[in-house]
């Protein structure tokens, strides 16, 4: 079972969508968990969520999501379970803050919030990995051979 979780191949391309969508998961959740990068922190970014409405578990996994689950990609270990939980956020943000605002990132400042294309985008890429693993120069790779 675990040989089929981390398999994959030697796919470069991978490695590149990999790498990207983990330096940007986990700069988000550098912000969230350790408060890097002008973010909240983890109490700052808890107490937000929770605000919100948010359960208190939900927005522990948010946090740990990002967090791991980007670091999880960038050196490319569990890559198929990171990708699956970052693409599930991704989906859960469109869902329960995103739609109402419209497809479009707001570049002009002119709307309520932020649209949804960079989370397409993100679950795009997270739906590759998942499918195809971690690709070339991984940990996943290093444990098939």
């Amino acid at each position: 079972m675990f040989q089929r979780l981390v398999a994959t191949t030697q796919d470069v391309s991978l490695t590149t969508l990999r790498l990207v969508l983990g330096v940007v998961f986990f700069a988000h959740g550098g912000q969230k968990m350790l408060g890097w990068f002008g973010g909240y922190g983890f109490h700052g970014t808890m107490g937000f969520f929770t605000h919100m409405g948010m359960p208190a578990a939900v927005a522990f996994l948010i946090i740990c999501t990002e967090f791991f689950g980007g670091l999880g990609l960038i050196v490319g270990f569990l890559t198929r379970i990171a990708a699956l939980g970052i693409g599930v956020e991704m989906i859960g943000a469109i869902f329960l803050v995103h739609l109402p605002n419209g497809f479009f990132m707001n570049w002009a400042g002119t709307q309520k919030g932020e649209g949804y294309e960079y989370h397409l985008l993100a679950i795009a890429v997270a739906a590759i990995l998942l499918v195809r693993g971690a690709g070339a120069y991984s940990v996943d790779r290093a444990l098939t051979d």
